[in-house]
């Protein structure tokens, strides 16, 4: 038996942080989106485990981990733990998600790790049990399953879907160099030492996407952790510049960055604006899409 499951890249249109609880973790209002860039995990059956990786040419080799401390791995000892099974399995991810760069390429790792491996080993997870799952590997994690545009609040851990009937277009700029999470986090609270309890809400923005008006929804796009992100990376000051000087709606880092995303009007105006800009690495994607799902391919081995 073989499973491949595909899952998407995330950006958070609305970012709010509030300032560090006891426990260190910084309570957030977030809005996700899914975006058609994709990482596709294979499990097959084997009689113990084994891990591998494949990366699109703009992803670095060696970048993602597979010596046993990838959040695969995790992925697959809490579910073989949660059922008391044996963790086995032959798994390859097809990585095309940038990595470390704010797009939450490893959640999304470990969602499809939970979904592949549910069904390789029959374990008929129920729903709320793999939701409970993913939140022990990452506040990302939930969201890479729901997929679609959603609202995330406590540490971006409860998500609640969206209605969401626009389609939005994305021009992706990753960063061959990642920026640390919790760096970026703790240079928030440097800059931010007085930031209130309670992160600001997205009443705004949620208005706005039920506009349908990209430029409506540019207006309110936000993140309070663009400002600690682009100075730790005066460069992505920079990038954001040059794609809202080349016609992008609006600019933004992709949560905590490094990667730059920017809102454009259509498809053809983000391929416009890509074109326009002269980094190493520009994609285009368009969302929301589908969160983790199972993929099937038809006779010409195209997936559908």
């Amino acid at each position: 038996m073989t499973t491949t499951v595909r899952v998407p890249a995330k950006i958070n249109l609305h970012l709010g942080v509030g300032a560090p609880r006891e426990d260190g973790f910084h309570p957030l209002v977030t809005v996700y989106q899914a975006v058609g860039l994709y990482d596709d995990l294979t499990a097959a059956e084997a009689p113990d485990w084994r891990f591998g990786i494949t990366v699109a040419d703009h992803i670095e080799p060696g970048s993602v981990p597979t010596d046993g401390d990838n959040i695969v791995d995790h992925a697959a000892d809490l579910l073989a733990a949660h059922h008391g099974i044996e963790r086995t399995g032959d798994v390859l991810v097809t990585k095309a998600i940038p990595v470390a760069g704010g797009m939450a390429g490893g959640s999304a790792d470990a969602a499809a790790a939970l979904v592949a491996l549910d069904r390789l080993w029959d374990a008929e997870t129920s729903d709320d049990d793999l939701l409970g799952l993913a939140a022990q590997l990452g506040s990302d994690v939930p969201f890479a399953l729901f997929g679609g545009t959603a609202l995330g609040v406590g540490r971006g851990e409860l998500v609640t879907p969206v209605v969401d009937t626009g389609t939005w277009w994305w021009v992706v700029v990753p960063s061959a160099e990642g920026l640390s999470t919790p760096e970026v986090y703790r240079h928030f609270d440097e800059l931010f030492p007085d930031a209130p309890a309670e992160p600001p809400a997205a009443d705004g923005l949620l208005a706005a996407l039920a506009s349908r008006d990209p430029h409506q929804l540019g207006a309110l796009l936000h993140n309070d952790l663009q400002a600690a992100a682009c100075d730790l990376r005066p460069d992505l000051e920079a990038l954001i510049e040059r794609g809202e000087a080349a016609g992008a709606i609006r600019g933004l880092v992709s949560g905590s960055g490094p990667t730059v995303v920017f809102l454009c009007e259509s498809g053809d105006h983000a391929r416009a604006v890509a074109g326009s800009l002269d980094e190493s690495v520009v994609l285009v994607a368009n969302g929301p899409v589908a969160g983790a799902h199972v993929v099937h391919y038809d006779t010409s081995g195209d997936p559908r």
